[in-house]
């Protein structure tokens, strides 16, 4: 109900649909020339980020090789580490891996939170409240001061928010790229709208989209690494691999590796 809730908050909203377009990276057929590691959402999942890093750098030191980390979005909410996450993510990562951390519906969504505070509700019920706690805000707290959540006016909170999270987060949020292109591989947070050409594709679905793209796949000549929909293993469909096994539940934050033709789970 809270997601739903969300995405018609923040998806259908004029203002929020007319947002400058994410970039978009195409790195062209350079699959050949390193493995590639995608990381599913983390969801303030500090710990199971850094254990998924370092798994990464552990496979890559048995065969001395270099590699690409793309993290498929949704850094933020429903886990209790949302800070910690970002801080980490804007920092530089280890030598041995570039890292390409794409944008997710929630990261969106707090990115331009604070352009339009009449949404907070909607996004303290999809797990913003855990964002929340993990920069100092106790929302129960502040609204047993002003009595009730009704009486504690969205600006205000705005306000509180704005002073809280650095503003070097809500930057790092508004500059993430929406998707990156290898060769055939395309890594999205949510999918894409099937049969639709990449250059005629929205941000909105490709950070929100679930069906019809989860049944039928992408109808294009790609294979679409993903996010966004969560099940307890790896979902495969047609052309596509889903990777999130809900890390903030189950304490599993799962990296795919790709490697020319081979795709493993590490």
């Amino acid at each position: 109900m809270a997601f739903s809730l969300l995405k018609k908050v923040f998806v259908k909203d004029p203002i929020h649909a007319v947002r400058q377009r994410r970039r978009r990276i195409n790195l062209a057929d350079h699959s050949s020339l390193y493995p590639i590691y995608a990381i599913g959402d983390v969801h303030g999942c500090l710990d199971q980020l850094i254990d998924a890093e370092a798994r990464i750098l552990q496979d890559l030191e048995s065969s001395g090789n270099k590699g690409l980390v793309i993290l498929l979005g949704d850094y933020v909410d429903r886990g209790s580490n949302s800070a910690g996450v970002l801080a980490h993510l804007r920092q530089p990562c280890d030598p041995r891996v570039k890292r390409i951390a794409l944008c997710g519906n929630h990261d969106d969504t707090l990115s331009s939170l604070l352009d339009h505070p009449d949404k907070l509700d909607a996004w303290i019920a999809a797990g913003g409240r855990a964002t929340l706690m993990s920069y100092g805000l106790d929302i129960e707290y502040l609204t047993s001061r002003f009595r009730s959540r009704s009486s504690l006016p969205n600006a205000r909170l705005a306000h509180l928010i704005s002073e809280a999270i650095p503003e070097d987060d809500f930057f790092f949020l508004k500059g993430l790229p929406v998707s990156a292109q290898i060769g055939r591989h395309l890594f999205v947070h949510a999918g894409v709208r099937p049969g639709v050409e990449m250059e005629l594709q929205s941000d909105e679905d490709m950070m929100w989209i679930r069906e019809p793209f989860i049944s039928c796949g992408p109808g294009l000549d790609l294979v679409v690494v993903h996010g966004h929909t969560a099940s307890r293993q790896p979902s495969m469909g047609p052309n596509r691999i889903g990777i999130d096994t809900k890390a903030y539940a189950t304490g599993v934050l799962t990296v795919l590796k790709i490697d020319g033709s081979s795709t493993t789970i590490l």
